[in-house]
């Protein structure tokens, strides 16, 4: 069976960077036929589509510029690199995979990690 697990989420302060990392486990040599999404939600609000990556990015304008994602396939793990974090960006984040390319819908992704809380202070 497989699983995603997200790891690297915390407490900074603005200004500070974070990478979280999602890996697979269980895909085997599948991991990188998926495009893999990360997305956040903020308490209280719905789930909020941040990036994706397959052979290449496409990002939230909210976070374009200051988050990047990246994928390194023999590792079955994706990364988001977030820097100069900002109050708003406090939220629990969650990658997930889909079969579907590049795309921004979350009804699109068929497996979903249990999320990671980030915590941005001003």
């Amino acid at each position: 069976q497989v699983h995603l697990v997200e790891s690297g989420g915390g407490l900074v302060q603005a200004g500070d960077s974070l990478r979280l990392s999602c890996t697979s486990s269980g895909s085997g040599r599948t991991f990188n036929i998926y495009t893999m999404g990360w997305f956040r939600q903020a308490p209280g609000q719905e789930r909020d589509f941040v990036g994706a990556i397959h052979w290449s990015t496409v990002y939230a304008d909210s976070v374009k510029g200051r988050f990047t994602i990246s994928r390194d396939n023999a590792k079955n793990t994706v990364y988001l690199q977030m820097n100069s974090l900002q109050p708003e960006d406090t939220a629990i984040y969650y990658c997930a995979r889909s079969r579907s390319i590049l795309t921004r819908n979350g009804s699109d992704y068929d497996l979903w990690g249990q999320g990671t809380q980030v915590t941005v202070s001003s």
